[in-house]
């Protein structure tokens, strides 16, 4: 088993898990019996010093596995957008384009944006064209 194998089933089985009521409710758990043991421990340099390192390593650590979770989400929603693309009418050249650059990717949004206006403007045009005077709308009898 590869390495990039092993840690996907790691970072897909740690995020399953922390993702759950169960690891929250713990972490509380954790939190409350720290602060529990404040007076034992003489709120000490040392019983601050345990409660933050381990949360700054958890999320040192967390900040990987989320990241690469998102990552490989993200990479199979596109190639399922670029599958979906491919297959119908679409316009293919929207395929790839999570790999243009920040203006590139504005540019086409503000076309897309546009083209989108310009049709809501064409629609509206029509709907004017296509409907009777104006009715007042009828009151609705709701049912107990």
């Amino acid at each position: 088993m590869g390495l990039s194998l092993a840690f996907t089933r790691f970072a897909n089985a740690t995020a399953k898990f922390t993702g759950k009521p169960v690891a929250f409710v713990a972490c509380i758990s954790l939190v409350v019996i720290w602060a529990a043991s404040g007076p034992v421990a003489g709120f000490s340099d040392t019983w601050q010093l345990v409660i933050n390192t381990s949360t700054t390593i958890v999320t040192f650590l967390m900040v990987f596995l989320i990241q690469n979770t998102q990552n490989r989400d993200n990479a199979a929603l596109q190639a399922k957008l670029d599958e979906l693309i491919r297959m119908s009418d679409a316009d293919n050249s929207f395929i790839g384009i999570e790999h243009l650059t920040d203006e590139e990717l504005q540019a086409i949004l503000k076309k897309v944006e546009k083209d989108a206006h310009a049709l809501h403007a064409e629609k509206s045009k029509r709907g004017r064209q296509t409907k009777g005077p104006a009715r007042k709308p009828r009151a609705r009898v709701r049912s107990g």
